[in-house]
């Protein structure tokens, strides 16, 4: 813009003044032409670009990265909520799910979709509101004169110094981002984190909260689990190892056998084995004689009851079979056997009433 000049008198009269040509004094600027002829004011029309433009430039990034947030935010909530309980957030489907299609219908299944979800979501809303805001910040300051390079060579500065005095919170941040994006755990599964093992109630993007069998809240930092042991994904394997003394081994076997095979009919249990149950064998010799295993291949939801009823079924086999005394007789030893004068089998002759034993 240029400035205008000052009206000079000219010499055939003195005392007229002549005023500079709008189009001279503004040059190209429309909006300094039109605030001149709307208002006749010469500074006005000067100083249009910072009164009128620059505000309205300043007001129209603020308004525009409100309506940007705004539909990002609307968006993500959308993908993250369902429009049923039970059903996949649109969020998720990009994401490996490691729960079996069995558990569907399960009580945690849901809920622990949802608070993955949510956590998912509130971390890309956070992303994308800090992330707006900043270019409109930097995109203001450039209207308003300053120089941004100083500015972003100090918050580049600043933003390591922030790193390593909250780089603890920066590593439970992304453990738990990673946690969740790998579907590692749950709500309602049950899990070994090491120092704390029991069902996980939630799951956050700092925190994971465990309750053990003692009833114990454990709050557990992401950043600080390095190993998880998952027993609720997938199937799990029940593993019964049984002595049986020195009986022989082939007829325990058949005994322990058919036990497992009545309790994997059973209906109460008929779903919740994956594989029929198989008696594999002596698996070692011990000074009391040989250990037979028996395993099953299960669901990881019901592993807990079958494992508890194929112990009482295996127990009550052997002894219904009479197998049980035979093995509590064969880990006796020899010396243990009473003599005969005390209704026993050894024919040793008692002591005399004044001899010592």
């Amino acid at each position: 813009m240029f400035p205008f000049a000052a009206p000079v008198p000219t010499p055939s009269s003195p005392d007229i003044f002549t005023s500079t040509d709008v189009k001279t004094a503004c040059g190209a600027d429309v909006l300094c032409k039109q605030v001149f002829d709307w208002t006749g004011l010469q500074w006005l029309a000067n100083g249009s670009y910072v009164i009128i433009i620059k505000p309205v430039r300043v007001i129209g990034i603020i308004l525009v990265a409100m309506l940007i947030r705004w539909l990002l935010h609307r968006a993500i909530t959308r993908l993250a909520s369902t429009s049923s309980r039970a059903s996949m957030p649109a969020l998720l489907k990009p994401l490996k799910e490691k729960v079996t299609v069995t558990a569907e219908e399960g009580t945690f299944i849901p809920e622990r979709r949802r608070q993955r979800a949510e956590a998912i979501g509130s971390v890309l809303r956070s992303f994308v509101s800090a992330l707006i805001f900043t270019m409109a910040a930097l995109l203001v300051m450039g209207e308003l004169g300053f120089n941004l390079a100083p500015l972003l060579a100090s918050a580049g500065i600043v933003g390591v110094a922030l790193g390593f005095g909250a780089q603890s919170l920066v590593k439970d941040l992304i453990a738990g981002l990673f946690m969740l994006l790998e579907d590692q755990y749950g709500v309602g599964d049950t899990v070994d984190l090491g120092e704390a093992t029991g069902v996980v109630e939630s799951v956050g993007l700092r925190i994971t909260t465990v309750r053990d069998a003692r009833g114990v809240l454990w709050y557990i930092r992401n950043g600080e689990i390095v190993r998880v042991g998952n027993k609720s994904q997938g199937w799990a394997m029940v593993v019964i190892d049984i002595p049986i003394g020195f009986v022989n081994s082939e007829e325990a076997a058949a005994v322990l056998k058919a036990a497992a095979e009545t309790v994997a009919h059973d209906p109460e249990h008929e779903t919740g084995f994956l594989e029929p149950p198989d008696v594999v064998g002596v698996e070692q010799l011990t000074v009391d004689g040989a250990v037979i295993r028996t395993i099953a291949k299960t669901t990881a939801d019901g592993q807990v009851s079958i494992q508890r009823d194929l112990r009482r079924a295996l127990t009550e086999s052997l002894e219904s079979s009479g197998l049980s005394e035979r093995i509590a007789a064969s880990r006796l030893p020899r010396s243990a056997v009473p003599p005969a004068w005390l209704g026993g089998t050894d024919n040793t002759t008692p002591p005399s009433a004044g001899g010592t034993v």
